[in-house]
């Protein structure tokens, strides 16, 4: 007698792992990418580099919670899709920036947020010009289009197409603050990697921003 088990798990296995080992190796590139630096030309911890790593380990951190909440309950096929492509991949690029911090060692946590930001175009845009009157972290947080504890509530609470449409709002907001925080590291910095990670940013998520409103068009959300 021979049992065979059900293919979808076998399916699902092999996707986890796949995109475990993908996350894995963007966390491993960026790790040895940091062991060529000299020590003496590591980033200070008042530097932008410093700055964005810190800051952007946070908004990443939030970003997954929203994907996999919504990854966990909608029914849309390509919603799912997408959260777990942004659930995945931001949590491969915090890994790497935890590890940047650690390889230049500086501390995970130190300095008003989005402070770093206060010599970039970006930053005049998002009231951090003045770095003797930083932003409280309440007031970063809005401007780096953070949900917040309310909607992340909200969100939670939601269900079928109005937790989807909920998600998609909340993502392009979030998106849409992570892409001048990108564009102010590209401005200020001098780490290859830092760099390279951040045109990353900068150009997957404005992709991501134009895919989620076509979503919004397919599935009738208003506003």
């Amino acid at each position: 007698m021979t049992d065979q088990a059900p293919a979808a798990p076998r399916r699902w296995t092999v996707l986890v792992l796949a995109c475990l080992a993908i996350a894995g190796l963007a966390f491993a590139i960026g790790r040895f990418s940091t062991f060529g630096a000299s020590p003496a030309a590591a980033p200070g911890t008042d530097s932008a580099e410093a700055g964005f790593a810190r800051d952007m380990q946070v908004h990443h951190a939030q970003a997954i919670a929203m994907a996999m909440e919504i990854y966990r309950k909608t029914d849309d096929d390509e919603l799912r899709v997408l959260s777990y492509d942004i659930a995945t991949g931001q949590a491969g690029q915090r890994g790497e920036m935890f590890d940047w911090l650690v390889q230049w060692g500086l501390p995970q946590a130190g300095g008003p947020m989005m402070a770093w930001m206060s010599g970039s175009d970006a930053g005049h845009d998002h009231g951090s010009a003045d770095p003797a009157e930083p932003l409280t972290d309440q007031e970063a947080r809005e401007a780096m289009g953070m949900a917040t504890d309310a909607e992340m509530t909200e969100l939670a609470d939601a269900t079928g197409p109005d937790a989807d449409c909920l998600f998609l709002e909340l993502m392009i907001r979030h998106h849409g603050g992570a892409i001048p925080m990108a564009e102010a590291i590209i401005e200020l910095g001098a780490e290859p990697r830092v760099l390279t990670v951040a045109k990353s940013i900068q150009a997957g998520q404005t992709a991501e921003i134009d895919a989620m409103k076509s979503m919004q068009v397919r599935l009738g959300c208003g506003g």
